[in-house]
């Protein structure tokens, strides 16, 4: 019986959950996205290359290279997820404060970095988000350091949760908000960016309303929130000017530089029709429309496959979704719950706030679409974060129906039957 606690305590799940097949919808839909991705940047690559040889005066950026850097960061991808469900939740659980702090280290380092001109610190407009690897490319830390709040909030808020707490503002809403603020002065005030900083506060919500946090504290969160937001705007010139221009609305002219970028996404996706222009076919990636490949590729898509392949794409989104909310339901132990609804906050407040960005729905954000944009340090920890996820769904459960009777398994339709006995004759 020790050693079966022993095991279930580096496992990370609750004793007495059997585990059973994982949820492999999970793997389905996150693979077929990163296909799409793969797809886009063979179609969008050969004339963003053109663009950035003109513009440089080089010929650096073969036909093939922004769809070689893609494959290249969907097989470290892969490799990261497939990890990360073989590192026992408990083993991150217990070095979760570790993971934290080491994700703030990094972004501290890329913040002296940037302030001194170290050569490390890549910088773009005015921002220093990313550590520069030389021949092996680029990693944003504001990545790693999602993930650590990830599993450490996780635990945090359960602990708090578990004890009835969750509500508490000394003991848990203080604590909370001082780590939340100490991300945000890296994230929002020295990266400057926004987008990153409002995926973070998705997560924390998404794991405080799954323990229990009641909905007039809550109100009382997002009110804090969205002072604390709209103070970060007012400071800062260049996110004025993205809310003037999202105010105008479809009166903004592409003449206007503050609205020239949402304008082409329009664009983009106006001219993509019912079905799409075609692959390379595509008018505003030769340089019309910024980052065409990063934070714009879902116009891009939507220029390139129409609204038939826009739809493809968000019902791709909505079933992964679908698949975290599933998982967190049924799963037994609180701690875990929050981790998947922490990977569930994360995934949906990207594509959320990229789509509404493009769409002019909401002002624009310099935020990646999971797992088709180009760039490998969002898609290798948005796919570890998945691995977590799927990991987990191999310790779910359903609730029986009947007093006295104990879980079942997640994969099983048949329901609880009568226990098999030896027949008389053998015993």
């Amino acid at each position: 019986m020790e050693r079966l606690a022993n095991r279930a305590r580096t496992v990370g799940v609750t004793m007495g959950v059997r585990k059973h097949r994982p949820d492999y919808s999970i793997v389905l839909y996150m693979g077929l996205l990163m296909l799409l991705g793969l797809i886009v940047m063979y179609a969008i690559g050969p004339q963003r290359a053109q663009v950035l040889n003109a513009s440089y005066d080089t010929d650096f950026y073969t036909a093939t290279y922004f769809f070689g850097k893609q494959a290249l960061s969907l097989a470290l991808a892969l490799a990261v997820f497939f990890l990360v469900t073989k590192i026992p939740v408990g083993w991150l659980q217990a070095h979760a404060k570790k993971i934290f702090l080491a994700g703030l280290a990094a972004c501290g380092v890329l913040a002296v970095s940037g302030w001194v001109g170290a050569g490390i610190a890549k910088c773009s407009l005015g921002a220093c988000r990313w550590f520069d690897l030389g021949p092996l490319g680029s990693i944003q830390p504001a990545e790693f350091l999602k993930f650590g709040l990830l599993v450490f909030c996780a635990g945090f808020i359960a602990h708090r949760a578990q004890a009835g707490l969750v509500n508490d503002f000394y003991k848990t809403l203080v604590p909370l908000g001082v780590i939340i603020g100490i991300v945000a002065i890296f994230v929002i005030g020295i990266q400057e960016d926004m987008g990153t900083g409002i995926a973070i506060l998705a997560i924390v919500a998404a794991m405080m309303t799954v323990a229990g946090v009641r909905i007039r504290v809550g109100a009382v969160l997002v009110a804090a929130a969205l002072l604390i937001g709209a103070l970060m705007i007012v400071v800062a010139p260049h996110r004025i000017e993205r809310v003037t221009a999202f105010l105008q609305g479809d009166n903004a002219s592409v003449t206007d530089a503050s609205a020239y970028h949402i304008v082409h996404a329009k664009i983009a996706i106006g001219s993509g029709g019912l079905t799409g222009v075609g692959i390379g076919n595509s008018v505003q990636a030769t340089g019309y429309l910024p980052e065409a490949i990063n934070d714009s590729v879902f116009a891009i898509m939507g220029e390139t496959f129409g609204f038939v392949g826009l739809v493809v794409v968000l019902v791709l989104f909505s079933a992964l979704l679908l698949s975290l909310l599933k998982v967190a339901e049924r799963l037994p132990g609180l701690p875990e719950k929050l981790l998947v609804a922490g990977v569930f906050g994360w995934l949906a407040s990207h594509v959320i706030l990229n789509v509404a960005a493009m769409t002019g729905v909401f002002p624009l954000t310099g935020i990646t679409l999971p797992l088709l944009s180009f760039g490998g340090t969002s898609m290798v920890f948005i796919a570890g974060a998945l691995g977590l996820a799927f990991q987990l769904s191999s310790y779910t459960v359903h609730h029986s129906t009947k007093e006295g009777e104990r879980y079942e398994d997640s994969r099983s339709r048949r329901g609880l039957g009568r226990p098999r006995y030896a027949s008389r004759s053998r015993m």
